[in-house]
């Protein structure tokens, strides 16, 4: 899995920093305001990717870890950061499933739109869990699944056609019990309903002619939950879906 995400992310490095869709966005604003990051704070953003999430909460912190498992994703965000004139972030990459950091250090662990590729993802909450100070917040941001079964495996066979290092997708409900059993003190839940643009989610993993036309026939035919949850408009090239966003915030 590890090594796909490299390939998958690597080659798209370019296309994630620059994404507007990871850049700004409801759930980027929801979770610095429930992670109230503090001026004297050491924050961890886990698996920071175009690392929109540590440049916006290293604006507020006098520090940030950003962990990714990515080289050319680290090198493409640190530029950007360095555009943006922030210099406070230490650009580190590692897996976000076994942090390379001593136990209860952090004010503040972030991870947003990421969990999804993790092998195993209760293991890795844990593994953030025990990197929180006592009283430390983490915010997890992450694409959800709908809750009947059938529909969240078509959710999820369309999302890895489209990423192949893709892992899967929980419901909301799932995503707060593996919080809960790592042993956090969950504070808020909310969902985000994310309207994506069809034809830009599929070029920023550059996907092939062959694999566009197959997921938009699994758009175009998708019925009963899924088709709900997934909510297709328009037509190609106009053509967008929903994505669904779990936010959940927790103290040590």
């Amino acid at each position: 899995m590890n090594e796909l995400v490299r390939q998958q992310f690597g080659a798209n490095a370019e296309r994630y920093v620059r994404s507007a869709v990871h850049a700004r966005g409801q759930s980027l604003e929801r979770m610095i305001a429930l992670a109230k990051p503090q001026p004297h704070w050491l924050a961890l953003d886990v698996a920071s990717g175009g690392g929109h999430s540590a440049l916006a909460i290293a604006r507020r912190t006098r520090r940030v870890v950003a962990l990714d498992i990515t080289g050319p994703m680290l090198k493409a965000a640190r530029a950007f950061a360095r555009e943006q004139g922030v210099d406070h972030i230490s650009w580190m990459q590692g897996d976000g499933q076994f942090l390379p950091f001593a136990t209860a250090i952090f004010d503040l662990v972030t991870c947003r739109v990421a969990l999804h590729h993790f092998s195993d993802p209760p293991a890795a909450i844990r593994a953030w869990a025990r990197a929180l100070k006592p009283g430390g917040r983490l915010v997890l941001v992450d694409n959800v699944g709908p809750d009947d079964r059938a529909a969240n495996a078509y959710v999820n066979a369309f999302e890895a056609l489209r990423d192949p290092s893709h892992g899967w997708m929980h419901p909301l409900a799932t995503l707060v019990d593996f919080v809960k059993q790592a042993g956090l003190r969950v504070t808020h839940v909310e969902r985000l309903i994310k309207p994506m643009d069809f034809a830009a989610w599929m070029d920023r993993m550059n996907v092939d002619a062959e694999t566009r036309e197959h997921l938009e026939e699994m758009l175009r035919s998708s019925r009963g939950p899924a088709r709900e949850f997934l909510n297709p408009q328009g037509r190609p090239p106009f053509m967008t879906f929903d994505l669904h966003e779990g936010v959940v915030a927790a103290e040590a």
